[in-house]
């Protein structure tokens, strides 16, 4: 049996594609250990994990519900976040995993903190990369402002304060840009398909695309029109009330079913009286709707997205971050879906009824979906996980 610690950032994106493999891990036998927040406690006790809080430990960062989006947006924020965490996090994770002595740690790759603990105790590591692996070929998909290239210079001189304060905490950092991405060497378990990753080819042996570990649906759902048009802006950037009034606009009143899932920030009520076929609630169960979609409008959030292509549904793309473009101009390359310009009325309409009357993008949508049936899953992570933990002790 061995013991290994996971860390994830404080996002369902980021901890829903873990789960699967924390299952098969204590299936396995192994001891699971998962530093995370007390928002996602239950899902993570529920997989079998022991949940370590981190939310008492850096409540002194004072993020407020606008920071999310600037995370997003803003590189040289979400560097200097990422370094304040794993600084105010340091003395409890520390003194936790010298007292449980885990074999390995398992962190999401904006989770530094489990990264940098890992390195300075010396562990072995495996990074969780719940979005596609980068290196110099694949992020040329990543389109970078001027103007978020312009901040990330700016602020240069701090970050490398930041790093230097890292460094008196004995963290053997050289860079922030060690911290937040992987080389060739880096032990990787990325959850998706070689098909989907692009330049899969110029990886090395070391990243195992094991495809998205989908969590099956707990309730069913059965449409009631002829075709749906399930609509969701993910769990962090979702106050997007103008987008959902015109979504109503362009369809409410017709056959075809129109679901949002608007999430806790929008005023519901605003929306006025809701026409027959449309629904506006704050959660659904998503992969229980997707089984039954016709289309997915979506930021393209990679958990969405691949959730999406696993049931064969096409997306139309409205990503509000680079890496959520990244994702949308993917799924656009391989035919899948269709990226919105605007959330005007008529590009809803037209981009949508696009993707509902060519087959080709479902069927399209359908190949993405087979290739991530085809991957190894969490049986194939874990098996990862148990030979990098094997091979600590030869």
């Amino acid at each position: 049996m061995a013991k290994i610690a996971f860390f994830s950032i404080p996002a369902f994106g980021h901890t829903n594609p873990t789960l699967g493999l924390v299952r098969e891990l204590r299936a396995r036998g192994h001891q699971v250990s998962y530093y995370s927040y007390e928002k996602f406690r239950s899902r993570i006790e529920g997989a079998g994990a022991h949940f370590i809080s981190c939310d008492g430990f850096d409540a002194q960062l004072a993020l407020r519900p606008e920071d999310g989006a600037r995370i997003a947006l803003d590189p040289a924020f979400s560097i200097h976040v990422l370094v304040e965490t794993t600084l105010a996090l340091d003395a409890m994770v520390c003194r936790e995993m010298e007292r449980e002595r885990p074999d390995c740690v398992v962190a999401d790759s904006m989770a530094v903190w489990g990264k940098a603990a890992a390195m300075k105790l010396n562990i072995p590591f495996v990074s969780s990369t719940t979005t596609f692996a980068f290196n110099r070929q694949s992020a040329k998909i990543m389109r970078q402002s001027l103007r978020q290239a312009m901040k990330l210079l700016i602020s240069m001189p701090g970050i490398r304060r930041d790093v230097r304060r890292l460094q008196k905490l004995g963290y053997p950092i050289k860079s922030f840009l060690q911290l937040i991405s992987n080389d060739r060497d880096t032990e990787t378990i990325v959850y998706t398909s070689p098909e989907f990753q692009p330049c899969a080819e110029s990886f090395s042996e070391k990243y195992a695309f094991v495809g998205p570990l989908v969590i099956p649906p707990e309730s069913s759902f059965r449409k009631k029109g002829k075709k749906l048009i399930y609509v969701s802006m993910g769990t962090v950037n979702n106050d997007m009330l103008e987008l959902y009034s015109n979504c109503i606009k362009a369809f409410g009143n017709t056959e075809t079913e129109l679901l949002i899932s608007a999430g806790e920030s929008v005023d519901i009520s605003s929306l006025g009286p809701l026409p027959e076929n449309v629904r506006v609630e704050r959660w659904v169960e998503q992969t229980a709707v997707l089984k039954e979609a016709d289309v997915f409008l979506s930021h393209c959030g990679m958990n969405s997205a691949s959730e999406s292509l696993y049931f064969g549904v096409p997306v139309l793309g409205f990503p509000q971050t680079s890496e959520q473009g990244a994702v949308a101009f993917r799924i656009k390359q391989l035919g899948a879906g269709r990226l919105l310009d605007s959330n005007s009325v008529v590009d809803i309409e037209r981009e949508t009824k696009l993707l509902m009357d060519d087959p080709s993008y479902r069927e399209n949508a359908e190949g993405i979906g087979a290739s991530f049936r085809r991957c190894g899953g969490a049986a194939a992570a874990a098996d990862k996980i148990e030979l990098l933990v094997s091979n600590k002790f030869t």
